[in-house]
């Protein structure tokens, strides 16, 4: 029991800048005192107390801000940092190493008593403030899902989860499986290098078309050079575009680039 005291504390000592020493950790961490207290009313809910492990659970609600089912599923080294309204719901289940911010829903869609209905996260899975995660799927290892998305769908390894509803960002690599069993680098709040989706998207569509009016504003160009030898029929349109005016960059400011 008290190894796996020492290894949550070491977690919050490794993950949060501001906790300066073990003793605060012990006693100024919600997120702490939350997994403690769910440890107890889990082993009473699989025990056949159920009434004692949702008044347990009940009891570190009013404490600490944060709900979590006594029928949840916790592995080691489980991070809460700060946390003040997170919502676990019975059937959900947190890998080994997951950090959980403030405002996260881990809920489930059905009514069905007995089913899966909340999800399951992997290892080492940053769920970011404000998140919800609803249904009984899959959140792969090494994960991370942004702040205030919504999502409702699996999740592959070591990819991001942003927006409302959620969009998929792979690791550049394509690397889904065996990159997110590798040590990951600790990203708060799920923050990703990638970017958002739909706005790599248009930054592609706005460079593709800057691309062709550039090409197309040669051609006419050429054209008008064939055009001026005299052997050659003036066939040019007056409105011909021979120089470019598709504003790339005023595009590119306007979807974040």
């Amino acid at each position: 029991m008290f190894s796996r005291l020492r290894s949550d504390i070491q977690c919050i000592l490794d993950r949060d800048p501001a906790a300066r020493s073990t003793w605060e950790v012990l006693t100024c961490y919600p997120g702490l005192h939350a997994v403690v207290l769910h440890r107890r009313a889990h082993w009473c809910w699989t025990h056949g107390f159920k009434w004692l492990g949702r008044f347990i659970s009940h009891c570190g609600r009013w404490l600490t801000g944060i709900e979590i089912h006594p029928g949840a599923k916790l592995g080691e080294r489980v991070f809460f940092d700060h946390a003040m309204g997170v919502v676990v719901g019975e059937t959900a289940e947190i890998g080994d190493g997951c950090t959980i911010y403030q405002g996260v829903t881990l809920g489930g869609t059905s009514l069905y008593k007995g089913a899966k209905r909340h999800p399951t996260l992997g290892r080492d899975v940053v769920v970011s403030a404000g998140a919800k995660v609803l249904g009984g799927f899959t959140v792969g290892d090494g994960a991370k899902i942004g702040s205030n998305a919504v999502v409702i769908k699996p999740v592959p390894p070591g990819a991001t989860a942003v927006g409302i509803p959620a969009r998929i960002i792979l690791p550049k690599d394509g690397a889904a499986g065996d990159a997110a069993m590798a040590t990951p680098s600790f990203s708060a709040y799920g923050i990703t290098p990638e970017g958002d989706p739909i706005g790599e998207a248009m930054r592609g569509l706005i460079d593709n078309a800057s691309s062709q009016e550039h090409q197309i504003a040669l051609l006419w160009q050429a054209i008008e050079k064939l055009s001026a030898n005299p052997t050659t029929p003036d066939c040019v349109p007056c409105d011909a575009a021979r120089t470019e005016c598709f504003e790339a960059e005023k595009f590119s400011q306007l979807v974040g680039k």
